[in-house]
């Protein structure tokens, strides 16, 4: 089956594939370490209670020990025997007055049943195994440092490398595999659901929280408990600050609403930024920006495939909002000038994307956020996409003041933009819209349905 067509509730009634994934990086490993042999260990997030409370904290399983194992509860520990290729997954033992409160945990059997691994035991039996496999001649066990509990020691292994193996998993978490494919398309499909239903309810609403809240409903609703990250649901001005997290604005007298939000499942994410007219109907300035803004989205999209350099691409986006921008007369002058005194970076300060998986800004990237070009500091990923990898696509325009003041006062910049203009437009906020994207050998699949064609958005929300 084509990771393009994936049927996504026949892939996830399968098991988690942590094997093929383990076996990936026991590949990673030996390719720096030839004939490396021993055993990997991770640890899960263990459960623990917030200061002065007897609540818990909210539990977020570790993101490598999902990626081998598949399981995301807490207090569990993995073994995985690389010369044998067996894994061991550890669990709690039933605890009697936990069970008064919480039920009964997992049993070994269901474990087994239900997660990739070839065997599993409660974790007090966890280093016991431990001292048995390390008293092996010169045994090595690879670790993650600063993942390993003050209870487990590897006093018996010969060798321990606490570098590597955090490398390899970061590395493998970047080509995507049919099921995690599946999981991202699962959450991008019920984040889409929670997206239009904000379209449907922005028009009668007051207040930002009540669209939170909306969102995060309907998330819930379609089974997905948790959200990918914090919503960013900014109105107005509001929408000139990139992680805008207040959410508790009122509605009135604003013009756009920009809503990046996205839903979890099985702890893979979808990252989703949608920006649209609370009123029904874009006003001239904003459906510029905003058509501005689309061009550079689609515009990159299209230039998506297996080997294209993620820098030409993030350029593309800042070419395309330069010639949008002088259209409008916002921006002046010569526009290859423009770009190379980084002007438009006034407008744009972010990056095009970032890889997309088990975390909403996923691993093997390679940022450089010291880079002293403006353009290319926030930018997360700086490498040639792969096939099977899957980004983010999110270019933008913003009128953030704190931003664009300090351009307006630096000869450098000031000559090429003319403010007299520029202030028709600072009620626009910011526009920014953000698809998933999965690579492929000749193109790219997008794996995000919210509606983003701007008649089709000022429908949805009129008809409400």
């Amino acid at each position: 089956m084509s990771k393009a067509n994936i049927d996504v509730e026949k892939v996830l009634a399968g098991k988690y594939p942590a094997k093929a994934h383990t076996k990936r990086v026991v590949e990673y490993i030996r390719a720096k370490i030839p004939d490396a042999t021993g055993v990997l260990y991770l640890e899960g997030r263990a459960d623990k209670l917030l200061e002065d409370s007897d609540e818990p904290v909210p539990f977020r399983q570790r993101r490598a020990f999902m990626y081998l194992t598949g399981v995301d509860i807490p207090d569990c520990f993995l073994i995985y025997d690389i010369a044998s290729a067996h894994s061991t997954l550890f669990i709690p033992p039933i605890d009697a007055d936990s069970v008064i409160w919480s039920g009964l945990p997992l049993s070994p059997e269901e474990a087994l049943a239900k997660y990739d691994v070839d065997a599993v035991l409660p974790s007090t039996e966890l280093n016991p195994t431990l001292a048995r496999l390390g008293s092996a001649p010169n045994a090595t066990v690879f670790a993650i440092a600063d993942r390993i509990s003050d209870a487990v020691t590897f006093l018996e292994f010969t060798n321990k490398d606490l570098t590597i193996l955090g490398e390899a998993v970061d590395e493998c978490r970047v080509l995507k595999d049919e099921y995690e494919i599946a999981l991202i398309k699962k959450a991008n499909e019920i984040s889409g659901a929670a997206h239009k239903a904000v379209l449907e309810k922005v028009k009668k609403a007051k207040n930002e929280y009540e669209l939170e809240g909306v969102f995060v409903g309907t998330s819930i609703t379609h089974g997905a408990k948790k959200q990918a990250y914090p919503s960013i649901v900014a109105s107005g001005r509001a929408a000139a600050t990139l992680h805008y997290v207040h959410n508790d604005k009122d509605l009135a007298g604003k013009d756009l609403l920009l809503l990046d939000a996205g839903a979890e499942w099985s702890c893979y994410s979808a990252d989703i930024t949608r920006t649209f007219p609370i009123s029904g109907r874009f006003t001239e300035e904003s459906r510029a920006i905003y058509e501005i803004v689309l061009q550079m989205q689609n515009d990159c999209i299209a230039m998506l495939k297996e080997g294209v350099d993620w820098d030409e691409v993030h350029l593309l986006a800042h070419r395309i909002a330069i010639d949008g921008l002088l259209s409008l007369g916002v921006l002046k002058g010569d526009r290859k000038e423009i770009l190379e005194a980084r002007t438009s970076a006034a407008f744009m300060p972010h990056g095009l994307g970032h890889y997309l998986g088990l975390d909403t800004h996923d691993t093997g990237g390679h940022a450089n956020y010291s880079d002293p070009d403006p353009f290319f500091r926030y930018l997360r990923v700086r490498t040639k996409l792969p096939a099977g990898s899957v980004i983010t696509v999110e270019p933008g325009i913003y009128f953030c003041e704190f931003i664009i003041k300090p351009y307006l006062k630096n000869p450098k910049h000031s000559k090429f933009i003319d403010e007299e203009v520029l202030n028709k437009y600072w009620d626009v906020g910011g526009v920014r819209i953000e698809d998933n994207l999965l690579i492929t050998k000749d193109g790219s699949v997008n794996l995000t349905d919210a509606v983003k064609d701007p008649d089709e958005l000022e429908r949805i929300i009129s008809a409400n």
